[in-house]
C-alpha cells in the first residue's frame, strides 16, 4: 500500500492554493506534476556541471556526458530495450512520431495503406495524413464502439500486403482505455506491417516490456511521467532506425563533413542532430528512479483504487455520463453534464481550486463520434488522495446546481 501523505510531501505544488482554496490537481494526463528529487537534479545540473556533451574533453562536459548518457540507460532498463542505441531522445511524443512519418516517405507508394485507431491523440493523426499527401498511400481507420473500445474485426480481415504501417495509443488520453496492442502488434506483423505504439499515456501506468511486445516503435514523453518538459525518447528496433533517413541535419549526427559529401553517425546520434535538452534528459532518467523506487505496480493498483471510487461517486450525480467505459482503463475519466457545457463546468472548478483539463483534448475524432464539443477530463495520479476525489464531486454536484 502506497504511504501517499508521505509521497505528497515530495510535490512542492501540491501544497499551494488556487483562489484561496487547497490545490486539487486532476490534470495529471496532460501534464504530471514533478517531485523535489527531480527539481534537484535539474538545479544541480545547471549550478555544477552544465556544459555541452559528447563534444567536449574539459570535466564539465564529460561529467555531463556521462549523466546524460546514464539517462539513456535508465530508461532502456526500464522499458527493456534491449540496446541503448534503440532509445533516440526527442522533445517529447509529437517529436518521435514525426521522425518516424518523415522517414518513411521514401518507403510508401500509391496503393499502400496506414492504418490509425479512431481514438488517436491529433499528433498521431496529422503526421500520417501528411505522409498519405506526399506519398498517396491510403489512411485507413480501426474503429471504436460507444463504449470507448476499438472495433477490431474490420482491421483484422481488411489487413493486406498493401498494409505497410500501423498506428495505435496504448492508453487514450480523451478516454483512458487501454487498448489491445499485443493482438494489433501480432496482427499487423502477420502482413509484414511495421507498427509504432504511442505510450504517452501509458507510461505513467504501465512499465511497458518492449522486447515482449516486439513493438518496431514506442514514443515516450517525460513530462507525462514526473519529469520536465520538452523531452522523450523514441524507440525503435535497430533495423528499422538504420533503414530510416536522418530527420535532421546538424551537429553530433554526422561522422565525416565535407562539401562533397556527408556521412552518418552510428546509433543513435544518427537521430539527434544539435545541442539536445541535456538538463531535461538527465531529470527524465531521475524521474525513472522515482517512480521505480516506489514500483510501478504498486502506483497502477493504487491509481485503480482511485479510478474505481472516483466513478462510483461520479455515476450518482444525476445527468452525469461519463465516455469510456471499457473494462480495461485506466485512472481517466472524461464525462459530461446533461445540458452544461464542460469549460462551463472546468471554469467553475478552477474556482473551487480543482484544476480539470475540458475540451477535444486533441482526440477530436473521439468527440465527433459521440457528437460532443468536448468533456470534463478528470485524471489522477499516485499522489492524488480519496478526499481530493470527494472534493471533485462535491464541486460537480455545486457546478450542476449553478449551471442548471
Amino acid at each position: 500500500m502506497l504511504n501517499v501523505a508521505e509521497i505528497r510531501k515530495d510535490f512542492p505544488i501540491l501544497g499551494r492554493q488556487v483562489h484561496g482554496q487547497p490545490l486539487v490537481y486532476l490534470d495529471n494526463a496532460a501534464t504530471s506534476q514533478t517531485p523535489q528529487q527531480v527539481i534537484d537534479v535539474i538545479v544541480d545540473y545547471y549550478s555544477r556541471y552544465n556544459a555541452n556533451i559528447h563534444r567536449g574533453v574539459h570535466s564539465l562536459s564529460q561529467e555531463a556526458t556521462d549523466a546524460y548518457e546514464k539517462a539513456r540507460i535508465t530508461i532502456q532498463k526500464h522499458f527493456n530495450i534491449q540496446h541503448s542505441h534503440e532509445v533516440i531522445m526527442t522533445s517529447g511524443t509529437t517529436h518521435g512520431i514525426n521522425m518516424v512519418a518523415s522517414g518513411f516517405t521514401s518507403f510508401l507508394n500509391p496503393g499502400d495503406e496506414i492504418w490509425v485507431s479512431a481514438m488517436e491523440h491529433h499528433s498521431n493523426i496529422v503526421p500520417w495524413q501528411m505522409l498519405c499527401e506526399r506519398t498517396g498511400a491510403e489512411l485507413r481507420v480501426i474503429p471504436m464502439n460507444t463504449t470507448g473500445e476499438l472495433v477490431l474485426q474490420p482491421f483484422y480481415e481488411e489487413l493486406s500486403e498493401r498494409t505497410q504501417l500501423v498506428f495505435c495509443n496504448h492508453i487514450s488520453n480523451a478516454l483512458g482505455t487501454i487498448n489491445p496492442i499485443e493482438e494489433i502488434i501480432e496482427a499487423a506483423h502477420e502482413v509484414g506491417a511495421a507498427v509504432l505504439i504511442d505510450g504517452a499515456q501509458a507510461a505513467p501506468h504501465i512499465k511497458a516490456d518492449l522486447q515482449a511486445l516486439d513493438v518496431d516503435f514506442y514514443t515516450i514523453s517525460a513530462h507525462k511521467i514526473c519529469g520536465p518538459t520538452g523531452v522523450g525518447a523514441l524507440y525503435g528496433k535497430t533495423e528499422w532506425l538504420e533503414k530510416l533517413p536522418p530527420y535532421q541535419g546538424g551537429g553530433e549526427m554526422i561522422a565525416e563533413v565535407s562539401f562533397e559529401k556527408t556521412t552518418y553517425a552510428g546509433l543513435p546520434h544518427k537521430f539527434e542532430a544539435g545541442t539536445p535538452n541535456i538538463c531535461g534528459g538527465i531529470a527524465f532518467g531521475a524521474a525513472l528512479d522515482y517512480l521505480n523506487a516506489i514500483g510501478m505496480d504498486r502506483i497502477a493498483a493504487y491509481e485503480t483504487e482511485l479510478l474505481q471510487y472516483a466513478t462510483s461517486e461520479l455515476l450518482k450525480i444525476n445527468g452525469l455520463r461519463i465516455y469510456g467505459e471499457g473494462t480495461n482503463k485506466t485512472s481517466v475519466i472524461s464525462f459530461n453534464l446533461e445540458g452544461i457545457h464542460p469549460y462551463d463546468v472546468g471554469t467553475l472548478l478552477d474556482q473551487m481550486g480543482i484544476a480539470v483539463r475540458t475540451g477535444h483534448h486533441c482526440a477530436q475524432p473521439i468527440m465527433d463520434f459521440y457528437q460532443i464539443p468536448g468533456t470534463v477530463r478528470a485524471s489522477f495520479a499516485f499522489y492524488n488522495t480519496l478526499s481530493e476525489v470527494d472534493r471533485l464531486v462535491e464541486g460537480v454536484k455545486k457546478a450542476a446546481q449553478m449551471l442548471s
